[in-house]
């Protein structure tokens, strides 16, 4: 399979200096690009600003904006058999770019924003016979928003995880399959979690209808 996997943050620049940006630090998606490896398949990676090197892919595609991320994940996806969109990006940008870098002064400076792609919603409705699979980090009612965004964006697959995840080394998610069945993936590392994922993945390409071990099953830590 050839795996087309996104990591890391954006950074969406005020002026030549500053940027808004998330805690995110790409471990998930690097991790998901080593699992894909491990399992024999082909890797596109396109990643943000991530903590450390990126693994060895078969392709290393580097981005800053959302936009740029946008335009990667396009230019890629044809050539994809599963995209899984780990990446944590921006939702929105300034709407303009400062040229240089913006002066101190006594009053308040305003930021105006204007909204970024939604690269998920466009991946989706071009979808084809592609899995996709999206990320959902919820503060609160996590499946209940989690579903929503799998339906209303053509998702095969949703890992749901909290604001604690970011940066984390291990994390609680739970997946949520399209077909209806879920799986709870507690305190485990972000490699193991990869690992599940990609499983799940490879399943649905061969039966869309499936999972990676039956519905609503449980993983303990460890397990």
């Amino acid at each position: 399979m050839h795996f087309l996997i996104t990591a890391g943050p954006t950074r969406e620049f005020i002026d030549d200096v500053r940027f808004l940006s998330n805690t995110s630090s790409g471990r998930m998606g690097c991790a998901l690009a080593r699992a894909a490896k491990d399992a024999g398949g082909r890797v596109t990676l396109v990643y943000g600003a991530i903590a450390g090197a990126p693994p060895e892919c078969d392709r290393l595609v580097p981005v800053t904006s959302a936009e740029e991320m946008r335009n990667a994940v396009i230019e890629h996806a044809a050539r994809a058999d599963a995209i899984i969109m780990a990446a944590a990006v921006a939702d929105y940008r300034p709407a303009e770019r400062t040229p240089g870098k913006i002066k101190k002064s006594d009053g308040e400076l305003v930021l105006r924003l204007a909204r970024t792609p939604d690269i998920l919603a466009e991946l989706g409705r071009q979808k084809g016979d592609r899995i996709l699979v999206g990320f959902a980090l919820e503060a609160e009612n996590a499946r209940e928003n989690a579903l929503r965004k799998l339906r209303a964006k053509n998702l095969d697959l949703i890992v749901v995880n909290g604001p604690a995840a970011m940066g984390a080394e291990r994390a609680s998610v739970e997946l949520l399959f399209a077909a209806g069945a879920s799986q709870k993936l507690s305190n485990l590392s972000k490699a193991e979690i990869a690992a599940r994922i990609i499983r799940a993945v490879e399943t649905l390409k061969v039966n869309p209808q499936g999972s990676t071990d039956g519905p609503s099953r449980t993983a303990d830590p460890g397990s």
